[in-house]
């Protein structure tokens, strides 16, 4: 076992934002807004942005749709920011196509989900994430465990045997618990870097051990998610507990349906037309997109 004591390093940043897909009012994807909103979160504090992933509705976007934004928003933000692309597949030939094109087109990093719906066994997760490791070995890659939408999580152990892969640097942590952080750390080692993959654990999780958050609420939230980390890391728990708690009524308002249907509507009520969410997903019940006014009104009085 190596030395859990060692901080990680933070391959991308402390804040990266999980972006939205934004549409026009024909249901096609709005690049030119896309490419507004992602300066618009650089500037509210995200080190880097997620492209395609859970909250950009990668599964409702076509191949060339995905990487077409991804080019957009790459260019839109620059060196300002890091930019990883969500390459994920049910199918590790997707998986590792998706991640080669990633790469020419200048990500940054690629997060690469649990593959869905098939169940693979452990040894199956190990070859498959081998598989894309190798096909872009210059590329950074993050692992993303979210078991709730996958059926199936990949295990510390079987990480730790992906540790040989030199790309294979950090780890979204989305299965709810703080003990996976500890139980990565234990196993892997702090080359690892795990970012919270929840917005309300993301507190918790920095105690022990993860070094950031991959967010939803950074669209809405930027400098008070970024103040919350910078003062634990400084030492203030007192503020950055203040902070937590400041913001939990609107990570649970962010997180009271499927996302990304609330962070959307949140982003319509703050004047970003993103428009809603691509079928079958639907937009914000009326009665819920009050309540979530209310709460985004609250937060900007704090």
């Amino acid at each position: 076992m190596t030395n859990a004591t060692t901080l990680s390093p933070t391959p991308f940043g402390r804040v990266v934002t999980a972006m939205v897909t934004p549409f026009d009012a024909s249901g096609a994807v709005d690049f030119v807004l896309a490419g507004r909103l992602a300066r618009h979160l650089v500037d509210q504090g995200s080190d880097g942005l997620l492209v395609c992933g859970t909250t950009g509705e990668s599964p409702a976007l076509s191949w060339q749709e995905q990487l077409q934004l991804l080019q957009v928003v790459r260019e839109s933000v620059g060196s300002n920011a890091q930019v990883l692309a969500g390459t994920g597949s049910n199918s590790t030939a997707e998986a590792v196509d998706a991640t080669r094109e990633a790469a020419a087109a200048g990500a940054d990093g690629a997060l690469v989900v649990v593959p869905y719906y098939n169940k693979p066994p452990q040894d199956g997760l190990e070859a498959h994430f081998r598989s894309v490791a190798e096909a872009a070995p210059d590329l950074p890659l993050m692992i993303y465990n979210i078991p709730g939408r996958t059926g199936c999580a990949i295990q510390p152990q079987t990480v730790a045997r992906l540790m040989d892969c030199p790309n294979v640097v950090s780890f979204k942590a989305a299965s709810g618990t703080t003990e996976e952080v500890t139980a990565l750390r234990l196993a892997c080692g702090p080359r690892l870097a795990i970012y919270s993959g929840d917005d309300g654990l993301t507190l918790p999780m920095l105690a022990v051990g993860a070094v950031g958050v991959v967010s939803v609420a950074s669209h809405v939230a930027g400098p008070e998610i970024r103040r919350m980390i910078e003062a634990y890391l400084s030492g203030d728990g007192a503020a950055a507990l203040a902070q937590h708690e400041a913001l939990i009524p609107l990570f649970q308002a962010l997180f009271a349906t499927t996302n990304p249907i609330p962070v959307k509507a949140a982003l319509e009520l703050n004047g970003w037309p993103v428009g809603p969410p691509r079928l079958p997903l639907s937009p914000l019940p009326e009665a819920m997109r009050s309540s979530l006014a209310i709460t985004l009104n609250a937060l900007r009085q704090t």
